[in-house]
This record gives structure tokens, sequence and C-alpha cells, in this order.
């Protein structure tokens, strides 16, 4: 296809690879029926009980398979499985737009060869004094034991002792939308410490048979995983969120002009684009700007794999019709207002192609020049191996040993419709 370039209006562009944390690979199955053991085998859990494996919305490496053996083991110890989405009001907040989502992860009923339970009822079950009501899964109360699987990770919305992980999860997740709106909503007079206290009363209240914990190296990949018994679980949680927050992949530049963006989703971050990684976020609990300190945000496409869930465009300043076309405004609004975030799903100007998005961020962004403008491109906030740069970045890259640039400079390059080449076509 024919490329147009443009070397009045864009400077040069260098791709480079950074060197991020890496864990050596796991075996994972077998790592999993280890920590398993300790944690539940242990406690001599009588067979013939029923166990709700709850499962969440996020793209995790391996996810499919670490469900699998956990349900391997579940079986193998003479329990009776069932999976339950803890999503709280993704998917639009449907029962079958949940399951739908668990199964573009390979978790059904076909594949696992357990029942996939996905009502939105929940119960409550007590409160916090007055800070909030909790609400809980009505089918996953209805089992004998709960296991829960969710990944450990800062949070893009607030800092606390605990964040993104198994009592979110508890708390959040299984609250459905009811609960994840109690909790949002509550929250803006107490803080999301709530999240602990409230997991606190779901693991004295419930039989949590175990949580299984999983971080992430800086290339997505699972440095840990580690099943934990209810008693130490918010204990153990506070400290593999220290290490999770170690091993966080991060844009390694503190001023940038533009940021491009080539896809959003809720598989990639809970707002499309982790604030972690952005330094961005909007919010009625509180806004914040941390580094990289970003000028202009612009959004090029929303993953596939959101299942039209835009939620997070209203952190962009830019984007395109292509992106706003491929919107499920009901499913990104039941988002977006259950998490008491209304910002995050308003759509900045858009334009039919990157080529008049990328000159409105150039005329807007404060740069003197087209060459001192300091511009990186990334796929995702997930995936931060590879960026792309420009010129004015050169001497601050040459400057970090674990920088390495995998290009030349050249100009920045666009289809014959307007839209740049397709990052992939950029990699070595």
């Amino acid at each position: 296809m024919q490329k147009m370039s443009d070397r009045q209006l864009f400077p040069q562009m260098s791709l480079i690879r950074q060197d991020l944390f890496r864990t050596q690979e796991m075996d994972i199955t077998s790592r999993l029926q280890e920590t398993l053991h300790g944690a539940v085998h242990n406690r001599q859990i009588p067979s013939g009980g029923s166990v709700a494996v709850a499962v969440g919305s996020r793209g995790i490496q391996n996810m499919d398979m670490i469900v699998r053996e956990t349900i391997r083991f579940l079986l193998h110890s003479g329990l009776h499985p069932i999976i339950v989405p803890a999503m709280g009001s993704h998917g639009g907040g449907t029962p079958e737009a949940q399951a739908s989502l668990l199964e573009s992860f390979g978790i059904s009923e076909a594949s696992m060869g357990v029942p996939v339970l996905s009502s939105m009822n929940v119960t409550e079950m007590g409160s916090i004094g007055n800070k909030t009501r909790i609400f809980f899964s009505t089918d996953a109360l209805s089992c004998d034991h709960i296991v829960v699987i969710n990944r450990i990770k800062p949070h893009t919305k607030f800092r606390s002792a605990i964040e993104s992980g198994l009592c979110k999860m508890l708390v959040v997740g299984l609250g459905k939308k009811t609960g994840a709106a109690e909790i949002h909503q509550k929250a803006i007079h107490h803080s999301f410490t709530i999240i602990e206290e409230a997991a606190a009363h779901i693991l004295k209240s419930c039989n949590i048979l175990c949580g299984i914990g999983i971080i992430e190296d800086g290339y997505g990949r699972i440095a840990h995983i580690e099943a934990m018994s209810p008693e130490i679980l918010i204990h153990r949680e506070k400290e593999l969120l220290q290490k999770a927050n170690q091993y966080l992949a991060r844009i390694p530049f503190q001023q940038i002009d533009i940021l491009i963006i080539d896809h959003i989703g809720k598989d990639i971050s809970g707002i499309g684009m982790d604030s972690n990684v952005t330094g961005r976020h909007r919010d009625i609990t509180g806004d914040f700007q941390i580094s990289p300190h970003v000028k202009r945000i612009f959004v090029r496409d929303l993953s596939p794999l959101s299942d039209g869930n835009g939620n997070g465009i209203g952190l962009a300043d830019f984007t395109t019709k292509r992106l706003v076309d491929a919107m499920d405004l009901e499913k990104t609004y039941i988002n977006a207002m259950t998490a008491v975030s209304p910002e995050k799903a308003a759509i900045p100007m858009y334009f039919d192609s990157d080529l008049p998005a990328l000159e409105a961020c150039m005329k807007t962004c404060g740069a003197k020049s087209v060459d001192s403008a300091r511009i990186v491109r990334i796929q995702n906030t997930k995936n931060l191996e590879y960026l792309q740069i420009s010129k004015a970045l050169k001497k601050e890259t040459e400057k970090q040993t674990k920088i390495h640039f995998a290009t030349p400079w050249q100009p920045i390059r666009f289809t014959a419709n307007g839209n740049l080449t397709d990052f992939q076509s950029l990699l070595p």
C-alpha cells in the first residue's frame, strides 16, 4: 500500500527497545499444583463440597491454563467446582456478556468441563459500620467453598496498602454490578481503604478456600503465582503488591508532548489505559498527574477484546472515528457510571484518520518547533518493550543503559488512507 509522510509536519522517529524486569520461564502447572497443595490440603477439607472459582475480566497470560489446573486440582481433591464471573459491572452488567467475556479468554463450560454460573444476583451480607454495605454473588455464596483468582498490581485510581488484586475481586468483582456501585459510591467519602475492611469481613463471613494471586513481570509474563489461605491473604497481598509495583513496565521519559497509544481496552487495564503508565487520571476521588507528564494523548483504536467497552477514552485528548464507531456506548456508560467516573467515558475530539488527529496534537501540544516535539508511540500500556520515539528524545535515550535503538531515524509512515502503519510492521 502506498505510504505518505511529511517531514515538515512531524519529526523523524526511531523504534527503541527497553530492558524490562524479566523472570525465568515458569512451569505454571507444577507451581500451581505445589502452591495449591500447601494452601488447601493442609487444611484437610472434606471431599464432596462445591467450590465457586471466581474469574475476572482481565487479559492475563495463560489465564485459561491457570483456571483449568485449579479446576483439575479441586476435582482431584474430591470437590465439585463451578466458575463464577467476578467482574463487577463489566460486559454491560449482563450474565450473557460476562460469560462471553470469559469465553474470549478460553474459559467456558466446554473448555473447562464445569458449569459457568453468571447470574448477576447478589446477597447483602452485612456492612462496615455506616461506611458501606457489602454485597456478594449469590451463586458463589451457594457453594461450600470459594476460590478467587486474580492479578495483583497497582491500581489506576488510588494508592493504598491494598489496591488491585484478590481483595478487590472479593469486594468489587464478586459484588457484581450492585456491589461495585456501592463500593465506588462510598469510597468518595471514605476512600478506597474500605476495600480492605470489606474484604476482611468477607473472609470472616464466607468459606474462602484460598486466593490465587498472580504477579506479572515487565513483559506481561507470569513472574509469580501463589495460593494463599484466607488467614494470610490480606497480609500476603500487601507484600506481593510491593513486588508488583517494582516489576511494572513504564515509559522511560519524564516529559512528553504527545503520547500515541495504538489500543486501549478493558483487557489491557480497568480504565483502558493504565494511569500508572500514562501518568494521567481524572476522578471524583481525586485527579492526579504523575510521571510521565504528558501534554497530549492520542488513542488510535479500541482493542477487539474490550468487547466494545471504551471506558477510559475520556483520558485522551484526541481519537479516531473508527474507535468511536467500535464503542458499545451502553457497556461503556454502565461501567463508567458504576465506577462513579463518567469523565472516563467522555468522547474527546475525533477525526476520520490518524493524520489529522496527529496534526491536532502538534498544533496544541506547545512544542516550539516540529523537531523539538517529544513524541512517544506505544502499542498499549501493557506492552512496553518496544516504543517509537521522536528525535527530540535522542540524547535522553542515549544516556539510559537499558534502552537500545532498534531502527534508524526515519519519517513517520502513513498508509494511503491517512493512518499510521501498523505497529507490528515496525518491529524487527
